[in-house]
């Protein structure tokens, strides 16, 4: 499969996905570590891609995605943003509404 179906794979089959570098358990950057926990304390599951043992991801991704950086959250095949956006959201109780209406069985 081409790298940009995988992605696409990825996006569309992944209710809420996190594109991040590390892990949730061990994020390796500080964007990402902030990111992750502020969709963790949303509570609701969610699938990761560590885009630093993606090499392929971490250059293709943001071509897919008309972003640059890292992370990124797709929420319904759709890109939320990355770390301020994603923050601000949190600080404001949007992202816990819009990850409990995407997920809303978890």
């Amino acid at each position: 499969m081409e790298i940009m179906d995988v992605i696409k794979d990825q996006i569309e089959n992944n209710t809420i996905l996190l594109y991040m570098k590390g892990s949730p358990n061990q994020p390796m950057c500080g964007f990402s570590a902030r990111t992750v926990q502020a969709v963790m304390e949303c509570g609701q599951k969610f699938a990761y891609v560590d885009v630093l043992s993606n090499p392929e991801i971490r250059t293709n991704l943001p071509v897919y995605a008309n972003w640059p950086t890292f992370p990124q959250l797709w929420v319904n095949g759709e890109l939320v943003g990355g770390c301020d956006i994603v923050t601000e959201m949190f600080e404001k109780g949007e992202l816990k509404t819009l990850l409990e209406e995407a997920a809303p069985e978890a």
